[in-house]
């Protein structure tokens, strides 16, 4: 019986996740979706005026990790359009 709650909510947290999508690879790769950030996009774009603002929000730790690991290359890419 606990395993299967555990499973269920594996399951319901792994959807959320990837229903939300990952700001860092959109707000890099997605032409128009940067807005002109060049330190932490991915977080700006998950923090976005925008009606799904509320499920995007269980990504941004997982953006932020992402971002600080690529704050060297935007350094040298510059903003994000």
């Amino acid at each position: 019986m606990i395993n299967r709650v555990i499973f269920r909510g594996c399951v319901l947290a792994l959807l959320t996740t990837v229903l939300t999508g990952c700001g860092s690879i959109i707000s890099r790769t997605v032409p128009g979706q940067g807005h002109g950030n060049q330190y932490y996009p991915g977080v700006q774009w998950d923090l976005r005026d925008s009606p799904w603002r509320y499920v995007t929000v269980i990504d941004v730790p997982l953006s932020m990790i992402v971002d600080t690991f690529m704050l060297p290359i935007d350094a040298r890419h510059g903003p994000y359009e």
